[in-house]
Formats: C-alpha cells, structure tokens, sequence
C-alpha cells in the first residue's frame, strides 16, 4: 500500500497486490491516518515559519533540586546519608483523542484530506468505535474536532438511500442524518426513527448527550409498526428517553388519523423497561342499571422477583356491591409453574328498602400447579383447583364467560406421586378431589384419598429368556385404596357440620392371572383376584312395628368401629383374530378389501356371600300372627356403606364377543407411490352379550352393538351404539321371561340407541397450523369448558381485552389492499342423537345441532357465531354473536347475546400492545342476574 500525491488539498488511498495480509492493510492504514493527522508536513507551506517554544531542559531542574537538598541536610545537627531519589516527570502526558479501536470500511471509496484532516467513505460505509457502530452512504471523520458525520446518498433514479444506522448495544437510531463526537459521545441527530420496547420513535432533532439520555424536539411516538404514516400517535413537543427505562414528555396529544383528538395530557411519563415493574392498576369505570356506577378492575400490581408476581384488584359500584380479586403467578424453569386466583363477590340488587332488594356472597379460588417432567423422575406434584359457589358463574358481576356458564360441574383435583424404584416397583399416590354440580348445589370431596400399588411380580418365570406357558406367566401384585368421602351442599360447605357424614373405607385387591397359547392360534388367559374391604360405620336394621303410629316402620341404626368384608372371583377368556382379504383387479380403483374380526368368549363365577347377610320378620299388621302377612326381610350391614354390599346371588355367566375392521387398500392419486394407500371403512364394530347359568329367568343379556364409521378420513367419524333385547314386553310394560319373537314380535327388540358426531373444519386446514391453547391462559379450559368456542367464546372483563400477541405470520398485503374473493371461514359442528324405547315410549329422547363458526367477510373483518338447534322442541339454543374488528395497531370488538336469560352485549375497542392497553373503551349492558 502506498500514497500517491495528487494535489495539493487530498490524498488518495491507491491498494496495490502486496504479499501481506487483510489485518496487516487495516494496521497499516490506521498508523497512516495517525501520522497524518499529527504530521501535516505534505500540505504546509513552505514560505511559513513555524515557530517552535523553547522548554527548559529538565537535567538543570534537577541538579538544581539535588543542590538544594545537600544544603539543608548539611545545616541539620545530625547527620543523614543522603539517599538518590528520581522524582516523577511534572509534564504530564497528552490526553489521547480516542480511547478505543476506530475499524472503518466503504464500498466505492475512501479518501483522506490531510489539509482538512478528514477522510471520507462513501458508498454502504461503517465505522465501529468500542459498542458502537454507523453505517451510512458517506461517512466523514473529522479528526481536528474528532467528529464523525453520516448522511445518505442518493441512488440513480434521484432517491434519497443508504439512511444512517446507528447502532449502540441494543438500541438502534435510523435518521436521516447524524453528527457524533468520539470523545464526549454526544450526537445531534435529524428525522430519526428508533423503537424502544414497543414503541416506535420518530422525531425531528434529538440531542443525544450521552448513552443514556436523549433529548428531543417534535416527537412522534406510538406502537403502530408503519412509523412513517402511523394509524394513530401521540405528538409531543419535547420530550426525555432513557433508553430501556423511560420516556418523559411535556404537553403530550393524541392524533388518528393524523386528526389531532381532544385527548391529551400536560405531562406524561412511559415506563420502558424489560423488567416488571410494580405499579396501579388503572380502573374501568361504566354504569349498571340495577347496580348503579362502577369502578371495575383497578387495584396494584407487585413485581415481586422474576419467579412470582402479585396482583390485587377490586370492583366498587355505588349500591354498595363490592369484589376483592387476587391474582399471583409463579414459574421456576425446569421445575414447576403455575398460578393462583381468587375472587370474592359481594353483589347487592337494587337499593336497601326497596321490594327487590336482595344479597348474595359468591367466591371461587382457582390454582394450577404442573411440575416439569425433568424436576425428579420419581416424584410428581400437580394441582387443578377449581372450587368454590355453585353459582358464581351466574352471578359474578364481572365475568360473561358462555362456557362455563353452561356447564354443569366444576371439579378439582390436587395430587402427589411417588415412584420407589426397585424389583418390584411401588407406586403412592395422595390426591384430594372436588366435584360441584352448579344446578343442584350438591357438592362431593373426597379428601384425602390414598391408593398404593406394587408392580406386577411374576415368582415362577425363569431368571433368562422368554416366559412360556400358564407356570411362567402366572404373576400378581398387589393394590391398596382408601378414602374419605364426604358430601355436602354449598350451605354446609367448609364447616363442622359437612363431615356429619363422611365415610371412610379402605380396600386391598390383590390379582393373580396367567396367559398362554392353545393351538397355537388361540390366545387364553385365566385369573383370580381377592379383595378385603374396610368400613368404619355399619348399618343394622330392625323393624319396629309400634313406630309411625302403630303402622310401623324399618329403624336403621349406625353402628361405629370397625369392620370388614372380603370377596373373591374367578374369570378365564378364550380368543383369536381371523384375517380376510378380497382382492380386486390391479387397474381397479380399490384393490382389496380386508375384513379383521376377533372373536372371543370369556367365563366368569361370582359366588354368594350370605354370611354377610342377616334378616328381620316385617309384619303388615301387628294384630294378626296370620304367617302370610309376615314377610322375611334379608340385609346386609353393610348396605349404604362406602363400598356397599356384598352379591348375594351366584352367577356364572358366559360372555360373547365379537369385533370388526374393514379397511380397503385404495390406489393412490400419487402416480410415484408404489404402494397402494390404506383406507378405513368400518372401525371396533363390536356385538357383546351374555348368558347366566346360574340365572333363573332371563339369563340372555341384551345384545350390544357398538361401532364407529370414519367419513372423512382423521376429520369426521360418526358413532354408534345400540342395545336389542330377546326378552318381550307384559302389559305393564315390564320385561318377562318370554322371547320376544314368541310374543309376536320380532327376534330382538331396540330399546335404545344413539349416535353422534363432531367435524371442525376451514378453509385453512392444510395452510396454516392453529396454535395449542395454554390451559392456564384459558378460564374456559380451566373451568371444564371447551375450547372451540362451541358454547360461545369467553369474554372475562378482569382481564387485558387490549393484549394481543402476534401470531408470527406476515400478512399479504394485497389481502389488505385488494379483496380477496377466497374468503377466509371456519366451521365447527357438533350433532347428536338419542332414541329410547325401553318400556314402549318410541321416542327420540334428545336430538340438537350444535354449531360455533367465524367468517371473515373481508379483510381485518371476522363475524362469528356459536349457537345450537334442538331438533327435538325446535328452538335455538344459548346463542352468542360476535364481530370483530383489526384496526392493526387497534382492535374492536363487539358480542352479543341475543337472547336467554343471560341477554348482554359488549363492545371494546382498545390498542392491542399491552404497553398502552388502559387506552381502550370499554361499553357494555349485563345480563339482569337474580340473586
């Protein structure tokens, strides 16, 4: 590399083919630009004299020092040795102009002005200094102010390219221009544009005074991702960001559309941190006609470390109705997450004195806990709590949650599991379990609930190689359950008086089974299994025939202490599976068709245990000592227990069953597949019955016919089941031991059936793959719900309505611009049947339609419906309409319910970034609750 002189104002940078290596050209041109910048000796003139000052020479200074230090020893009364010391240099050293590696690089050109000592890159230039970095169309380093300028360049059609980018950890500055100076960092920049945790920035002129303070002039800020011709944004005058920690502003407007609105404020101050901050919780304010006003959803927010989080929340409405919610969410990664939420309500109607003046106090705490798989292999901890009214989903004042609404139960679960390694196994399971039926109030727990099992042990298989025949297969191991079950309403819910009637039992089982081969072809297996069951409570009955004014009665009497029964059965089964094929034609479309059956039949005895059985003589009319009005009353003590009672009836009964598949081996549409493609016609279309020989009237179970067909391959199969009874009908309507067909009916009789079937599909179902819904996001899910909106979306005003995430998918903007004629549509369907005929009714028990779909009329347009048709009493069902809106940076929303007691409409509109998510408005008319 040399320099080549061509004038007298700039020096050209000419790179010649040298042995020598890319980072040895960077040294090199860097040491150049320093002497340089030092030694201008190529452009001085040479009429000029330069005048050099004279300095003092420093070897006299400090001769004259040690003189001087000799004369005051010598005049001290004692004598010193005198010691040689070097005193530090009094010039200190010139301050370096950059304190870091300055690394450049340009397309076209570079060029240094060793008169103006400036070097100019043009041309998709960079300059990097330490953490920062600039690239721009041309570049120019003033060295004598140690300054760098960035501008853009324009192309050849005239355009204006090649904007500066600045670039500094994690920020990045695109303005149009930009002046910067290395060694204080401060930097003017012009129509800069720059985004700060959601926010996208553009102003006219900031002054950057160093890497953590910007002041600018003419703000436009907003969340919109078009920053150059924005939906909406707030202007401010002049405004403060701190990178990554906030942005201060004075008189702060609002635009849309670029129409300025009366919303603003005098100040504003936008909290830009990653990290969660504490901070209140704005409220929603609105009117109710029976509650009066109302402040909804305001309370505080506690940031409480990176692993758990606080929120407390509230509703006040001016006839005195009050809500307390508390909200907490935690995570620990590779551990567990979960969260945790509890809502108490206390809902006034109308004013204090008046007719219709009522109160009702409802609460409901929900908490999920799921443990991650790797935390310990053999212990696991999960919880799905969902518990408290049975009526707080029709009377909360601030949820319009469809779903769960319809929903009957409510259930809980809470559960620990450990695995004790070894040969055998053991497995312990603690749960607690919770189940609320909403319509009747009747609530059942069980709590706690204890089962423990030891692996499967098979004592006579061989130490090596394969187990054969009924000694090697014989195995056993043995279980344990045990119980506390207690029921209850919500009245007596969680006070002394619900365990009043808790029971208590334990059982142990304790299975034996083998398996082996007959012929080769036939698959049997035999097996017995022993249970011993534990009570603390028995019943004893005893008739008293003074009781109920001489009319007698049947007295039972709970008997406490402990007590227990044990039983014992045997069963053996015999099957095989038979395989038929029927093949077509090669150049048929269908080329085989292939029928599986598997039949079996399996035997089992169940045997009498009457020594748990006693009796008392139940007399009609106590006057008489006629025998035939005295009756013989056998009971069991432990009749209404917890595992009930024991079978006094022998049985030995015969089971039959058969199963079948058809599948059709289709040719393939694909002319490269080689093998023909599999099909299914006819899935498990089983036929069970069975026979008792110990019976002595009908022995003959009914025939049950069960079976799925598939219509739409892994979209829509339709199921099926069935029951025919042999056995005739008396006048009466009650079944006898008659064959129907000697009755002068048929040879089976349908006393039931059903069928039903689900289908969802779109016209995106081979484009684009639907997002798995998180359970703990969904209060649908969480509530037993369904999460296909079949029974209407969710609509839980507690939470952000304003927050959406992006789905990652780029939009086509000519779905935008243009209407796109394939328009875009979802259809979910749910059909079911049932007819009964089991005493002559011949009827169609219940038949309904129910159907949820969204259509997108055009684009950023979405209505939608969930609603339901009884084909049975004609009439819809619960009905939920919706319309929705994307206004990009905004989202408008607006359901209703037209009908029903729940009748209510919402409307919402709100921008989506959870940044500026209290910027909504939120209108709506709830359904009148009665309490």
């Amino acid at each position: 590399m040399g320099l080549q002189k061509l004038s007298h104002s700039f020096t050209k940078i000419v790179f010649k083919p040298l042995q020598t290596s890319v980072r040895h050209i960077l040294y090199s041109l860097s040491f150049t630009l320093l002497c340089i910048h030092y030694t201008s000796g190529q452009e001085t003139n040479s009429s000029t004299e330069v005048s050099i000052p004279a300095q003092e020479d420093s070897t006299q200074v400090i001769t004259q020092q040690l003189k001087d230090s000799i004369t005051n020893a010598s005049l001290r009364e004692n004598t010193e040795i005198l010691q040689d010391t070097v005193k530090k240099d009094s010039v200190k050293p010139e301050k370096q102009l950059l304190t870091d590696k300055v690394t450049y690089k340009s397309k076209d050109y570079m060029r240094l002005s060793s008169k103006e000592n400036k070097m100019y890159l043009y041309d998709e230039a960079e300059v990097v200094y330490g953490d920062m970095k600039l690239n721009a169309g041309l570049i120019i380093m003033d060295n004598n102010k140690n300054e760098v300028y960035a501008f853009g360049i324009k192309d050849s059609l005239g355009e204006y390219t090649q904007t500066p980018i600045f670039e500094q950890a994690q920020n990045v500055v695109e303005p149009d221009s930009i002046r910067f100076k290395f060694d204080t960092q401060k930097a003017l920049i012009y129509n800069s544009r720059t985004e700060q945790n959601g926010f996208k920035i553009k102003n006219e002129v900031s002054k950057r005074e160093n890497d953590s303070v910007i002041y600018m002039k003419n703000v436009k800020f907003t969340t919109s991702d078009n920053i150059d011709d924005p939906e909406y944004y707030f202007y401010a005058r002049r405004i403060k960001l701190v990178p990554e920690k906030k942005i201060v502003t004075g008189l702060v407007n609002m635009f849309i559309a670029d129409v300025p609105t009366p919303i603003g404020l005098p100040f504003g101050y936008f909290p830009l941190t990653d990290e969660r901050t504490s901070g209140f919780i704005i409220p929603n304010p609105g009117e109710e006609s029976r509650r009066g006003y109302f402040l909804q959803n305001g309370g505080y927010y506690f940031a409480i470390s990176d692993y758990v989080d606080l929120t407390l929340m509230g509703d006040y409405y001016t006839n005195g109705s009050y809500t307390f919610a508390v909200e907490s969410a935690y995570a620990l990664r590779y551990r567990y997450r979960g969260n945790l939420r509890f809502r108490y309500e206390n809902n006034l109607t109308s004013e204090r004195g008046f007719p219709d003046f009522s109160k009702a106090t409802t609460y409901n705490i929900q908490w999920t806990h799921s443990q991650d798989a790797k935390a310990n292999p053999n212990s696991r901890f999960s919880a799905s709590v969902n518990f408290g009214s049975s009526n707080f989903y029709r009377q909360s004042t601030n949820q319009l949650n469809t779903g769960n609404f319809l929903n009957n139960q409510i259930s809980s679960s809470i559960s620990y599991a450990k695995t004790f390694p070894g040969d055998p196994q053991v497995n312990v399971n603690a749960a607690a379990t919770h189940n609320s039926n909403t319509n009747t109030g009747v609530v059942n727990l069980s709590l706690p609930n204890v089962s423990a099992s030891v692996s499967r042990i098979f004592p006579f298989a061989p130490k090596e190689g394969i187990k054969k025949g009924i000694i090697h297969n014989i195995n056993t191991q043995y279980n344990f359950r045990g119980e506390n079950r207690i029921q209850t309403n919500d009245d007596d819910l969680l006070s002394a008086e619900m365990f009043d009637n808790a029971q208590i039992g334990m059982q142990h089982s304790i299975p034996v089974s083998t398996n082996f081969k007959i012929f080769k072809y036939l698959s049997a297996s035999a097996g017995t299994t022993f249970q011993e069951n534990w009570v603390f409570e028995t019943i004893e009955q005893r008739y008293d025939s003074d009781a109920n004014e001489g009319a007698g009665e049947v007295v039972r009497d709970t008997i406490s202490g402990f007590d227990a029964f044990r039983t014992y059965n045997f069963s053996t089964s015999l099957g095989t599976t038979i395989y038929g094929t029927f093949n077509f034609k090669k150049d048929k479309k269908i080329q085989a068709i292939r029928h599986t059956m598997r039949p079996s039949i399996s035997y089992s005895i169940n045997p009498k245990f009457d020594q748990y059985y006693d009796s008392y003589v139940r007399t009609d009319n106590p006057n008489t000592i006629d025998v035939d009005e005295t009756e013989v009353v056998e009971y069991s003590r432990f009749d209404g227990g917890y595992f009930g009672a024991p079978s006094n009836t022998f049985s030995s009964n015969i089971g039959f069953s058969l199963s079948n598949n058809l599948e059709a081996k289709v040719r393939s549409r694909d002319t490269t597949a080689t093998e023909p493609k599999k099909v299914n016609l006819l899935n498990n279309l089983t036929l069970s019955t069975a026979y008792n020989l110990a019976g002595d009237s009908l022995k003959l179970s009914p025939l049950s016919i069960r079976g799925n067909i598939p219509i739409v391959q892994n979209k829509l199969d339709i199921n099926f089941s069935m029951q025919l009874d042999p056995y005739a009908l008396d006048n009466n309507n009650r079944k006898i031991d008659v064959w129907n067909i000697d009755n002068g009916g048929s040879l089976f009789r349908l006393t039931n059936a059903s069928a039903n079937f689900g289908y969802s599909f779109s016209s995106k179902d081979f484009q684009r793959k639907t997002k798995e819904t998180d359970p703990l996001d969904n209060q649908t899910l969480r509530n037993g719900g369904r999460a296909d909106n079949l029974f209407g979306s969710t609509t839980d005003f507690s939470d952000n309505q304003g927050v959406y995430e992006d789905d990652g998918v780029d939009e086509d903007v000519s779905d935008v611009k243009f209407y796109n004629y394939k328009i875009p549509w979802s259809l979910r369907l749910a059909y079911t049947i049932n007819y009964s005929n089991s005493a002559r009714q011949n009827e169609i028990s219940s038949h309904s339609l129910m159907f949820s779909g969204d259509v997108e009329l055009a684009p950023r347009w979405t209505v939608g419906v969930s609603s339901g048709y009884d084909l049975k009493n004609p009439g819809f069902t619960f009905t939920n309409l919706r319309f929705q809106r994307d206004l990009e940076s905004w989202q408008m929303s607006f359901n209703w319910i037209p009908f029903s007691e729940r009748t209510s409409w919402n409307f919402f509109i709100g921008i989506k970034s959870s940044v500026l998510s209290d910027i909504k408005y939120d209108k709506r008319r709830e359904a009148d609750r009665n309490l």
